[in-house]
């Protein structure tokens, strides 16, 4: 028994003098937890769906990018759009937004489940989920520009 004691008295001695050598090397400016590290760039909001009015871009940053007539210069249809087809999930008046679920869109996007501006909001009235739709979309503004119901 005695071999015991003196065993785990040599251990403990070993491990209480390893302990006391151990420094950790300091922190780098790189390294996130320095007190002096940059800090991470706050992610983007998503513009393709707003959860709540706080998601929403503000009146002001609509100004900085153009503006409401910025996209509005003239009454001629958009030189571009991507045509789809899909079953409407979702209509969200308060951002004028419309989930979709759509097939694949050609030469724009692959079949997704996904929530797009609607310009003008008018594009919604009349909608509900569950009904099918045919829809355009301008593939610079990334708005659905264009919305008829389908049997």
């Amino acid at each position: 028994m005695r071999f015991f004691s003196n065993a785990f008295s040599i251990a403990a001695l070993l491990s209480l003098i390893g302990c006391a050598s151990y420094a950790p090397q300091p922190l780098t400016v790189d390294h996130p937890a320095h007190a002096q590290a940059a800090v991470a760039a706050i992610p983007r909001a998503s513009q393709t769906l707003a959860y709540t009015a706080a998601d929403l871009p503000s009146r002001s940053a609509v100004a900085d990018q153009g503006g409401h007539d910025a996209h509005h210069g003239s009454d001629a249809p958009p030189e571009k759009t991507a045509v789809g087809e899909g079953k409407v999930i979702a209509v969200v008046p308060s951002s004028s937004q419309l989930v979709i679920e759509h097939g694949r869109i050609k030469d724009y996007m692959d079949a997704m489940t996904m929530g797009y501006p609607a310009e003008p909001t008018s594009l919604l009235d009349g909608l509900k989920p569950g009904d099918k739709v045919r829809f355009a979309i301008d593939p610079k503004r990334k708005v659905i520009v264009k919305v008829e119901k389908i049997n």
